[in-house]
């Protein structure tokens, strides 16, 4: 079973970045695909950017596209999301995410495809 914790959430200014980390311990991470999601008050959770299990393939919700990058280093079983020009509609909690799967590829982009969860880091951008 893996465990994930989240960090480097905070309040920034409209057009600041922020970089979270998602450190992975209890499992072989390069088994995992991972995906951060999002979820802001009244609204349901929703993917944000995916990553597969070595990194070949990643996915991007329209709305960041440009702005953020996910990666990911097996080596230190942490996955990054860079969060750049960010915007007041960028507010929510971050939600790092596992999925085991065997197949190196694939992409997950709903949150009932997922095994793992973390708890959440609180990202606020001010206008």
């Amino acid at each position: 079973q893996v465990q994930l914790v989240e960090s480097g959430g905070g309040l920034v200014q409209a057009g600041g970045s922020l970089r979270l980390s998602c450190a992975a311990s209890g499992g072989t991470f390069s088994n995992y695909a991972m995906g951060w999601f999002r979820q802001a008050p009244g609204k349901e959770r929703a993917v944000v950017v995916g990553i597969s299990r070595l990194g070949s393939s990643t996915y991007f919700t329209d709305s960041v596209k440009g702005r953020f990058t996910i990666s990911r280093d097996n080596a230190k079983n942490t996955v990054y999301l860079q969060m750049n020009n960010l915007k007041p509609r960028d507010t929510a909690v971050y939600y790092c995410a596992a999925k085991d799967t065997s197949i190196s590829g694939l992409l997950y982009r709903v949150p009932r495809d997922y095994d793992y969860w973390g708890p959440g880091t609180q990202v606020t951008v001010s206008s």
